[in-house]
């Protein structure tokens, strides 16, 4: 049995779990948005069944997939400390980017007063 992270590995698989985190899909729907071949969609499909991604349902002649989250958390679990490294950086990024703002805005007031002061000296 694949591990969650083989599982995940392959794009094509990624490709059908997003596109299935968006809503219920057939197999034609799949192949239709993703451009793959009706046996390519069906054998992912299988690996990502039998390992807990996908459950389906029987709709009239159709077969409907849709995402179980429960094997994802395990990679969820995994990224817990990545989200933590980038979070330090997404916030200190921020804090930069609010100074930049801070910044160009009393520039742009010290400009203006500028102007303010040679307006009230051509007035006079």
């Amino acid at each position: 049995m694949e591990s969650v992270f083989e599982v995940i590995a392959e794009p094509s698989r990624r490709a059908i779990l997003s596109l299935l985190a968006e809503s219920e899909q057939s197999v034609g729907e799949i192949e239709q948005r993703l451009q793959m071949s009706q046996p390519t969609v069906s054998k992912h499909l299988r690996v990502l069944r039998e390992t807990g991604f996908v459950e389906a349902s029987v709709d009239a002649q159709r077969r409907l997939y849709r995402l179980r989250p429960e094997p994802l958390k395990e990679v969820d679990a995994w990224l817990e400390p990545f989200r933590q490294f980038w979070e330090a950086h997404v916030d200190a990024l921020e804090r930069h980017l609010d100074q930049m703002e801070q910044a160009e805005r009393m520039k742009g007031m010290d400009q203006s007063q500028r102007r303010g002061s040679r307006s009230a000296r051509n007035t006079k």
